[in-house]
């Protein structure tokens, strides 16, 4: 469940912002090889080598993040949207596009850079408001995968990684090894048909596994 950020990819227009991202990710991830672009123009053409990590702002002068987006998640790139819009026409196309986290400006350096080391853990990169945003968004009306039927122990493993326990964690808590319990999180991946932590954070809640605040 966790991965190596060797390289990352840093798009957004404004320059101070700009710095701001490229040193949160360097604090984040010592030794990283950081590209900088200011449009996604100049993004598309920093693709090769694929980047590790992305941390792409919204609204960028040629056109919407959304699209760059789509196209590094399709290559296998973590995309984190990184912006000042919390509101949800630009929360949940870019969760659609392939975004896996979306994290706000409005936060200290280090802040950020505790979010963006959560990755290596498996944990959503989401900023606090944001988590809770997509948390109230979740309907009582079931889904084909409330049919999925999980084992009890599964369904602890669900219920904490839903709470933003990391694997490690998860597995103290339960008394379970690492690997055994990286297994668990597989197999639930699988049974519910999610690919990510935050995926697999929405199906726990429509569950009601993990109550909205």
């Amino acid at each position: 469940m966790s991965m190596t950020c060797a390289s990352a990819l840093v798009v957004d227009d404004l320059a101070p912002s700009r710095d701001w991202l490229a040193r949160s990710v360097a604090r984040a991830f010592p030794g990283i090889a950081v590209r900088l672009a200011a449009d996604i123009a100049t993004a598309r053409a920093q693709l090769e080598p694929r980047p590790d990590l992305a941390l792409i702002d919204l609204g960028l002068p040629d056109g919407s993040g959304v699209g760059l987006i789509e196209v590094l998640a399709a290559r296998g790139t973590l995309c984190v949207v990184a912006t000042v819009f919390d509101d949800d026409a630009h929360l949940f196309p870019a969760l659609r596009a392939g975004a896996e986290g979306y994290v706000l400006k409005d936060q200290a350096q280090e802040s950020l850079g505790d979010l963006l080391r959560g990755i290596a853990d498996g944990q959503p990169p989401l900023s606090p408001s944001i988590a809770r945003r997509l948390l109230r968004e979740f309907q009582p009306a079931p889904r084909a995968t409330d049919d999925v039927a999980l084992s009890p122990r599964e369904t602890d493993v669900l219920r904490l990684i839903a709470k933003g326990l990391s694997v490690p964690e998860v597995a103290t808590m339960l008394g379970l090894t690492r690997n055994t319990t990286a297994g668990y999180v597989k197999d639930v991946y699988r049974k519910l048909s999610v690919s990510s932590r935050a995926e697999a954070t929405l199906e726990a809640a429509r569950r009601r596994l993990v109550a909205p605040p």
